[in-house]
């Protein structure tokens, strides 16, 4: 049996309630994927992405609807060596890419040196919009799991001041008609790692030429509070990702709609 059916029958069998079930469930409890859509689904050569590649390519073999879907990688300035493990990985799990480079590390490090995670955040997603675009989809999938879910929530609380979390859809502000979906919601990321692992597939982590220069980023540092919480609490990460569907606006001083700010003693 070839490595890409190997995977897809460990997805859908050995580790059928850890990924499979929980990507089946949040596609159909958000409506992720419809009739007619042509998703771009954003591969960036981490195990996020190369997992959802692999979910998306099993969906089409007996879709829950008529949809179609095209792979694309965007190359912001990797090095050689992180091209071809992209390729490879690629071409391992028959996955058809169609890759574009873009000049993103270059513009970044211009612009930012000291502090450039988040302008290459945002014009990388920016570039994958405009590529979903070009390829002619209506919606754009991107890997973010579980635990970016609840890391997201957690940093916007602790640095922003504000409760916002990841949603598993979104539409776009910027280009009309056009959504970004998550699939891999509810899926936990220590079960990619483990597929992974089990299949020898070794994947990017951070391919940025400044990531040696930047600190223990504020992501890591959730993890670690998390985990630290976690030791009380087995049920934490559970309790930060369920908080953002149990939001009561009877005990919160204000709130956010269509930009405006409302305050609990408006009412």
């Amino acid at each position: 049996m070839s490595k890409a059916r190997d995977v897809q029958k460990d997805v859908v069998k050995k580790h059928r309630r850890e990924l499979w079930s929980k990507f089946v469930r949040a596609v159909r409890q958000f409506d992720l994927i419809e009739e007619g859509d042509r998703i771009a689904v954003a591969m960036s050569g981490g195990k996020d992405s190369l997992l959802l590649a692999v979910m998306m390519k099993e969906l089409l073999r007996h879709p829950l609807v008529d949809f179609d879907v095209v792979f694309i990688v965007m190359d912001p300035g990797y090095t050689r060596a992180h091209r071809e493990k992209i390729e490879k990985n690629a071409a391992a799990l028959d996955i058809d890419i169609r890759v574009e480079q873009k000049r993103v590390f270059d513009v970044v490090q211009e612009k930012t040196p000291d502090n450039p995670c988040f302008l290459c955040a945002r014009i990388r997603r920016g570039v994958l919009y405009n590529l979903a675009e070009k390829h002619s989809c209506n919606k754009l999938a991107l890997g973010h799991h579980f635990d970016d879910v609840i890391e997201t929530t957690l940093l916007n609380l602790f640095y922003s001041g504000t409760f916002k979390t990841m949603l598993p859809k979104v539409a776009s502000k910027n280009y009309e008609g056009m959504h970004l979906i998550r699939p891999l919601f509810f899926v936990r990321e220590q079960e990619i790692e483990k597929l992974m692992r089990r299949h020898g597939l070794e994947t990017l982590d951070c391919a940025c030429p400044l990531g040696e220069k930047q600190d223990d980023s504020k992501r890591e540092e959730m993890k670690r509070v998390l985990s630290e919480l976690k030791k009380r609490n087995k049920d934490v990460e559970k309790c930060v990702f369920r908080a953002a569907d149990n939001v009561n606006l009877d005990y919160v001083l204000g709130w956010e709609k269509d930009g405006r700010k409302r305050r609990f003693d408006e009412e």
